[in-house]
């Protein structure tokens, strides 16, 4: 059955539940890096298929995992902002769906643009001296040795791919932001509290600014960019999708 969700909902069921459910993850997190030094971020985390912690549940759980408390606090910040008028819009069901689909698309683009670059760093430490099974190895021991010549950062950027999980609910979070920006494009949004500007600008600055710092690759840069672009993309589709079939409500 399709409907047209009546009434607004300051605290929708799924986003209450997505709150619950990532500050929980939050509180082991820390609790088991206290009392038991053991790392839930490298065991829960997206890892890049291939490295030696990579498993096919972190395409779930990585989406709830947060690297510290102003990670968790400006992602849910956002999910209760705008997403409780995207499920009081969509129902439960559909924004759900809406929410993993997108937390899915931005890990697979971010894996996918990784994946490039990594080929990329992998054909210029073969070049510079290094073989296919020194490679292997170093990723098997998670240690390495410099060659003469040859630049550090290639070979540490080579190995952050494999070692370095990805977490947060930020794609996710992103291809809210879109949906909020489709649906209410002409809504208000305050920079810094003080500033408007419609949601529809304001997401399309937004997507710039993450297209533009993901191709640049800033050194030191640890923010997953091309992560956000994805869960923008899919939700773009996804929303095209749904309006050409007419089954946005459900």
């Amino acid at each position: 059955m399709q409907y047209r969700p009546g009434g607004f909902n300051l605290m929708p069921l799924v986003v209450k539940n997505l709150l619950i459910i990532n500050g929980l993850f939050f509180l082991a997190t820390v609790s088991m890096a206290g009392a038991f030094q053991l790392d839930l971020i490298k065991t829960l985390g997206l890892h890049m298929p291939g490295s030696p912690d990579f498993e096919p549940y972190q395409f779930i759980s990585h989406m709830f995992m947060h690297a510290n408390f102003s990670h968790i606090f400006f992602n849910m910040f956002a999910l209760w902002m705008f997403g409780s008028a995207i499920e009081n819009l969509m129902g439960p069901k559909r924004f759900l769906t809406y929410y993993l689909i997108t937390g899915f698309g931005a890990a697979f683009l971010h894996l996918g643009v990784s994946y490039m670059e990594m080929v990329n760093l992998r054909s210029e430490l073969l070049a510079a001296g290094y073989s296919a099974e020194d490679l292997r190895q170093f990723i098997e021991t998670g240690s390495y040795r410099v060659l003469p010549g040859v630049s550090e950062r290639a070979l540490v950027g080579y190995l952050s791919k494999y070692f370095i999980p990805t977490v947060g609910a930020s794609g996710a979070v992103f291809g809210i932001l879109l949906a909020f920006g489709m649906f209410f494009p002409n809504s208000y949004i305050y920079l810094f509290f003080a500033i408007p500007i419609r949601a529809k600008y304001f997401v399309i600055a937004y997507g710039v600014l993450e297209l533009y710092f993901g191709v640049v690759n800033r050194p030191g840069d640890n923010i997953a960019h091309f992560a956000h672009l994805g869960g923008m993309l899919f939700g773009f589709l996804l929303i095209k999708y749904w309006r050409r079939r007419g089954q946005i409500y459900y």
